[in-house]
């Protein structure tokens, strides 16, 4: 927010202030459906509404800097730890934080880093682990960036856990803050349908995305606009985005690009699911694989993403119902037996 100057009457300054705080508050203030579950700590969801923290104010200091250099490596990560990064080589791709955590992480329901800080540590049910927050960015390093991690006391890592702890001021600790996560979808009694998920994406996807899921890349081909979404440089398997449930909520809020909103999604919900499949379907679109596959994801059954591809599973139902759908069933099987619903 910026500074006010002048002698403004004392109660036209609390009027403009309490005016633009409002406005600001409509970020992320929307009419958010509740997740079924996201984890253990989805029972500490709050419904506050967050006013983003305002650039102006990082301070001009040595945790200010930073903080600056924390948003840096999360827009241009490619540029500074990609292939050929000018500070490591860490990546195994060139997509940057910022084509999965919009606007710097900031854009509400858009896998946005408003609460994170607040959150860690944080059991992780696919590590079945208490995780830290220089854990967690290294996760993401490994899996979507299919890389190696960064040593936790690098400066890299200090830099991010720092900007997201900025963006996280005034957040409770321990809680979830309205537009933190991705807005909810109606499920439909079909699977998501693959075929019709193929007609999206060519109408809506592939001028961004290309024809073939190779991404956008920039001028110079350092890095991408729009990333790939599936083949040798996209994301590993096994990490967020190659759930369908887990893609398909993040597309409603924000896809295709420059016409949807979170405010005013594009596609219908059975559209954001068919065309998440599509997206996900290892059958026709390979993808990196993880590679310390000596160590299982979700040791603990009851812990699995329902849309997580591959078992065991504490229920009955087959590894292509929990990729594809139907959801409602599997749903309600494990409320019914008194077993997570994690998305």
């Amino acid at each position: 927010m910026s500074k006010i100057h002048g002698n403004t009457n004392t109660s036209g300054l609390r009027i403009l202030a309490i005016a633009m705080l409002i406005l600001l508050a409509g970020i992320v203030s929307c009419n958010s459906s509740q997740t079924v579950a996201d984890g253990p700590d989805a029972v500490k969801k709050d419904t506050t509404a967050f006013v983003l923290p305002d650039t102006s104010t990082i301070p001009h200091d040595q945790f200010g800097e930073m903080v600056r250099y924390g948003r840096e490596l999360v827009v241009n990560t490619a540029h500074y730890i990609g292939p050929n990064g000018t500070v490591g080589k860490y990546l195994g791709n060139k997509m940057n934080c910022g084509n999965c955590h919009l606007d710097a992480g900031t854009r509400p329901y858009g896998f946005n880093f408003l609460s994170t800080h607040a959150r860690y540590p944080q059991y992780r049910g696919r590590e079945n682990l208490v995780l830290n927050l220089g854990e967690r960015i290294n996760n993401c390093v490994e899996r979507p960036h299919n890389g190696t991690p960064l040593p936790l006391d690098s400066k890299e890592i200090n830099a991010i856990e720092c900007y997201i702890k900025w963006l996280s001021t005034n957040v409770p600790v321990g809680k979830h803050i309205k537009g933190d996560e991705s807005l909810e979808i109606e499920f439909p009694d079909r699977a998501a349908d693959v075929n019709k998920g193929s007609a999206v994406y060519a109408a809506e996807c592939a001028s961004c995305h290309g024809a073939n899921g190779e991404g956008k890349w920039n001028a110079d081909s350092t890095t991408y606009i729009y990333p790939p979404l599936w083949g040798p440089q996209s994301f590993q398997n096994g990490s967020s985005p190659s759930r369908v449930i887990k893609l398909a909520r993040f597309i409603k809020g924000n896809m295709p690009d420059k016409k949807a909103t979170w405010k005013k999604p594009y596609l219908t919900d059975e559209q954001a699911l068919d065309v998440a499949a599509f997206i996900n379907d290892g059958r026709i679109h390979p993808r990196p694989q993880k590679r310390n596959k000596e160590i299982p994801d979700y040791q603990d059954a009851r812990m699995k993403a329902l849309d997580y591809e591959s078992g065991p599973y504490a229920d009955t139902f087959s590894a292509l119902q929990h990729k594809f759908g139907p959801f409602k069933p599997i749903i309600e099987y494990h409320k019914a037996h008194n077993l997570p619903v994690i998305f």
